[in-house]
């Protein structure tokens, strides 16, 4: 059983970890009612990774490319790199100074009041932007510095259970004048060193918890492999998506969940 809750909950944030529906905030509820044993948040932290390997998976080509120019010189490359730099580092500094002290309101009714409040955030940004573009293609090359620095500091609202990471980034480069579908790309790559820079902290520090965790290793791999599997769909699926639409759908489900936690609260 222990097992078939951790393949659960790696389909959950596999499902989740891109969508700005607040991965964390569906683990949290999960866990919370399927009475799953998290210690130290090791087993979230470990299937994280699983859809961090979907995401460098799903831009491999780009990303080998990407290196092989930051080695020669490529202005492009090297564009890219800063940007994703100057996108991670505001988050990346306040987490590491406050993440245990947000831990502390990793509750259903915080998870709950963010969704609803966040769903209000993003249908006013996206109704800023108007209607969505036909076709509309990524451009990482063409995002300036100061649209990485929204992003990342938008980002840093994540640190609240239920705003999510992946949605904050995209309001953050929605507001500095990126389409939808660079918006939603650039919060995919702002995940791969923000996440993979949490999760070996939180292995490294919370090691000694890691047999105490439900279902020991074999749930964890069990998880990390559905959050890799379901991910891999996630990732093209959005993509395709926004090239077409707004973040409506998005919005009214953030709003019913919210409201359903709450009365289940109740």
């Amino acid at each position: 059983m222990e097992i078939v809750q951790a393949i659960l909950l790696g389909v959950i944030e596999g499902l989740t970890e891109f969508l700005p529906i607040s991965s964390t905030g569906h683990l949290i509820i999960a866990e919370e009612y399927i009475n799953f044993k998290d210690t130290a948040k090791i087993f979230t932290i470990s299937i994280q990774s699983g859809a961090i390997a979907a995401v460098i998976w799903h831009y491999r080509s780009n990303l080998a490319e990407k290196f092989r120019g930051l080695g020669s010189g490529d202005k492009l490359a090297n564009r890219f790199f800063i940007n994703i730099a100057i996108a991670t580092i505001p988050a990346g500094l306040l987490a590491l100074a406050l993440d245990e002290y947000f831990e502390d309101y990793a509750t259903p009714k915080v998870v709950a009041t963010a969704l609803i409040i966040g769903a209000g955030v993003l249908w006013l940004v996206d109704k800023r932007v108007g209607p969505p573009a036909q076709h509309d293609k990524p451009q990482m090359d063409k995002i300036k510095p100061h649209q990485a620095l929204l992003a990342g500091l938008a980002q840093c609202f994540a640190l609240i259970p239920g705003v999510s990471r992946s949605g904050a980034g995209i309001v953050g480069g929605l507001l500095g004048g990126l389409s939808r579908s660079t918006a939603t790309e650039l919060s995919f790559y702002m995940a791969i060193p923000i996440l993979l820079a949490a999760g070996a902290y939180k292995l490294i520090t919370g090691r000694h918890d890691l047999a105490s965790v439900d279902g020991g290793l074999a749930a964890i791999i069990a998880g990390a492999v559905a959050s890799f599997i379901v991910a891999s769909f996630a990732i093209t699926w959005l993509l395709q998506y926004v090239s077409n639409h707004s973040f409506k759908i998005f919005v009214y489900y953030r709003i019913i969940l919210g409201v359903l936690i709450l009365l289940l609260l109740l």
